[in-house]
């Protein structure tokens, strides 16, 4: 297939490339710059240049290709105090995918989140399917998007939705724990909410990359997927990793003083966030094969690859 793919020089576009190429299939990524598109002709992909905001170079893109996946997200600007604009421009480009890839029963896969699905149990593919409304605000107008995603399998899109777990974990990742090692060589100490028997679902981003290939070849029409290895790691126990590669105390942070403490990090380590994959393993034939998580953080990358 030739698949156009947005994000595809970022964490998970990076991974999701040379696994699409290494399957036969001619991938063209989207560049908004000279270093993004650099990347992606040194990995093997076509090269297609413009931004997000580009509607109608979308459009042209999805139209000449055989597949889509889109991965990009304005991570810069959501986690800045514009999530809403970033979810906006998201519904925008999913819009314009929509509107190309109608009628044509090719294959749509977009990433979502599977961070506080459904908090304090075990998360399913069937949650969150009907509770976004439009509207919403937030990460909930982002579900609203996911929604709108399944939603296109009935104009004769083979539509998925891929959600991640909040650590697709790696050697070169930025993401989730890469800024909770930051903060604990900042304060001196590593640190858990509470108990720390909080879970986050995680998984390896080499796994998460084959089961967007999956999506993309075999998903049914309005799949929605969940890219977790691990149901549910406690919070306390990363700390304790993370504590002894830094040569540093482990300590419950009280719930009042996570603001302080955790900074903008403080809303999400809190979350008690298992999720299966149950249902995804038995529509596909995805079975990970990456490091765990606790696995991957032993092997000291997170501790000499830091953000400054």
């Amino acid at each position: 297939m030739r698949v156009f793919v947005t994000g595809a020089s970022g964490w998970i576009g990076s991974a999701v490339v040379p696994e699409l190429i290494g399957a036969g299939h001619e991938v063209v990524g989207l560049a908004r710059s000279d270093a993004s598109a650099a990347a992606l002709a040194d990995a093997g992909a076509k090269v297609r240049r413009g931004t997000l905001d580009d509607l109608d170079t979308l459009r042209d893109a999805a139209a000449e290709s055989d597949g889509v996946i889109h991965l990009a997200f304005k991570h810069d600007i959501a986690f800045s105090g514009g999530f809403d604009a970033a979810a906006d421009a998201d519904r925008s480009a999913i819009d314009a995918f929509g509107e190309a890839l109608a009628g044509s029963d090719r294959p749509f896969v977009i990433a979502g989140g599977l961070l506080g699905l459904a908090p304090g149990r075990v998360a399913t593919e069937r949650d969150g399917q009907a509770t976004g409304q439009e509207g919403d605000q937030g990460p909930a107008k982002r579900a609203v998007n996911a929604q709108v995603t399944v939603g296109l399998a009935e104009r004769g899109v083979r539509s998925s939705v891929v959600r991640l777990s909040p650590t697709v974990h790696g050697d070169g990742d930025h993401g989730f724990l890469a800024q909770i090692v930051a903060t604990a060589r900042e304060k001196g100490v590593a640190g858990y909410v509470g108990d720390g028997a909080n879970r986050w679902n995680a998984v390896h981003r080499s796994d998460a990359a084959r089961l967007f290939r999956l999506a993309l070849e075999a998903a049914p029409a309005g799949s929605t997927l969940h890219a977790v290895a691990e149901e549910g790691v406690p919070i306390r126990d990363i700390a304790d990793v993370i504590g002894r590669h830094l040569g540093l105390p482990t300590a419950s942070i009280p719930p009042a003083d996570a603001p302080g403490h955790f900074g903008w990090l403080a809303s999400f380590i809190a979350l008690d966030s298992p999720a299966s994959s149950t249902l995804t393993r038995d529509l596909l034939p995805w079975h990970p094969t990456g490091p765990t998580l606790l696995d991957d953080l032993d092997q000291g990358h997170y501790f000499t690859n830091h953000p400054a």
